[in-house]
C-alpha cells in the first residue's frame, strides 16, 4: 500500500480550474502538505472554542464566517483571526470570491500560510472538492491479474503467471465484453467495502499475449471493448486440474472470498483441464452473481429443496413403519 502525499500546490495545479481558485497570499506555503481528506468551516474557533478544533483539515471560510468576521471590531477581528492562524493549517479557501479580511491577510504572509479564493459557492466547492480528496487518500494496492467488465461485473482474474488469465479476458472481448485492466491491476478502495480497479496509465487498453505480444483492443475490437475503471465484484481464480483434487466446489454452497485492503470479495475457483469452456463458465459466474445481487440464490434454493423433500420422505417412512395393516 502506497502512502498518499499532496500539497497545497497539487491541488491548486490539478483542481485549481475546477474549483476556480486564485492565490490570493501565503505563497511560500504552497508545499505545506496536506495529510487529511477532510474539508471543514473553522466557525467555532473565530468564536473562541478550540477544544476540539482539527488543524490537519483544509478550512473554508464560506459567507456565514465572512459575515461574523465583518461584524466585529478591528480588535476582535485580529484575535478571532489569530487564533485560527496560530494552527499550523495547510491552507485557507474563501468561498464566493468575498473580499479577504486584511488581518487575514497579513497573518496568511506572517505564518506562510496560503489563503484561495474560489469562485464557487461553499456547497459546490464541498461537492467538487470531496471525491478529489477521497481518492487521492483512498488506500490502493497493485493486484497481478486481469480486470473484465462481464454483463456490468467486474470479475477480477488471478492465478499463476502463464495459466491463461490474458487469453481468457481477449476471449470474453472477442464475445462483447470488456477489457479493463491486463497483467496488472491498480486497486482503489472507495469508503469502507468498494473496491474500484483500473489499469496502468501506460498499459491501458494494452494486452500481452503470449507469443502474439502486445495488442491495442481498442484499436482490434473498437473503443466500446475497454473502459477505464471497474468495481471488483467477483474474484475468478485459476489453478491448474489436478486428479487427486478433492475440494472444489460442486453445488456453490461453500462461499469462499479474498481479501483485499481489508474488504472481502467472493470468489470462484476454477480448475482447468483440457476441453473446459473457461469463457461461457466466467459468464455464468458474471450472470449467477447478478442472480444472487437480486436474491435468487440458485444452490440454495436447489439445498433448501432437498432438504424439504428428504424431511418429506422421512416423515414417510415413519408413517408406513408404524402402519400394522
Amino acid at each position: 500500500m502506497k502512502p498518499n502525499t499532496l500539497t497545497v500546490r497539487d491541488v491548486l495545479a490539478h483542481k485549481g480550474a475546477s474549483l476556480q481558485l486564485a492565490l490570493v497570499s501565503g505563497a511560500e506555503g504552497l508545499d505545506r502538505p496536506i495529510t487529511v481528506a477532510e474539508v471543514s468551516s473553522p466557525g467555532l474557533v473565530l468564536a473562541g472554542f478550540t477544544a476540539r478544533f482539527n488543524s490537519k483539515r483544509l478550512h473554508a471560510l464560506g459567507e456565514t464566517e465572512i459575515a461574523y468576521l465583518e461584524s466585529l471590531d478591528v480588535d476582535r477581528r485580529r484575535e478571532a483571526l489569530s487564533a485560527l492562524m496560530s494552527y499550523d493549517l495547510p491552507c485557507v479557501f474563501v468561498m464566493k470570491a468575498q473580499p479577504v479580511p486584511e488581518e487575514l491577510v497579513a497573518l496568511s504572509e506572517e505564518r506562510a500560510i496560503p489563503v484561495l479564493v474560489s469562485q464557487l459557492k461553499t456547497a459546490e466547492f464541498y461537492r467538487r472538492i470531496n471525491p478529489f480528496l477521497a481518492e487521492t487518500f483512498a488506500p490502493t494496492d497493485t493486484v497481478h491479474g486481469s480486470l473484465a467488465d462481464v454483463y456490468g461485473v467486474g470479475l477480477l482474474f488471478v492465478g499463476r503467471s502463464g495459466i491463461g488469465k490474458s487469453e481468457c479476458v481477449l476471449d470474453l472481448v472477442e464475445r462483447g465484453h470488456r477489457l479493463v485492466a491486463d497483467d496488472v491491476v491498480r486497486v482503489w478502495r472507495r469508503g469502507a467495502d468498494v473496491l474500484i480497479g483500473r489499469a496502468h496509465e501506460f498499459s491501458h487498453k494494452y494486452m500481452e499475449i503470449r507469443g502474439v505480444g502486445l495488442v491495442d483492443v481498442s484499436a482490434l475490437f473498437g473503443v466500446r471493448a475497454v473502459r477505464q475503471q471497474k468495481r471488483i465484484e467477483v474474484v475468478v481464480k485459476l489453478t491448474d486440474w489436478e486428479e487427486s483434487q478433492q475440494d472444489v466446489d460442486r453445488t456453490g454452497l461453500d462461499r469462499k472470498s479474498e481479501t483485499f485492503l481489508g474488504v472481502d470479495v467472493p470468489m470462484v475457483e476454477i480448475p482447468l483441464n483440457p476441453g473446459k469452456n473457461l469463457t461461457v463458465i466466467c459468464e455464468v459466474v458474471a450472470m449467477n452473481h447478478l442472480l444472487r445481487y437480486s436474491g435468487v440464490d440458485s444452490a440454495k434454493q436447489f439445498n433448501d429443496r432437498l432438504i424439504e423433500q428428504m424431511a418429506a420422505q422421512a416423515e414417510l417412512r415413519e408413517y408406513l413403519a408404524e402402519d400394522d395393516e
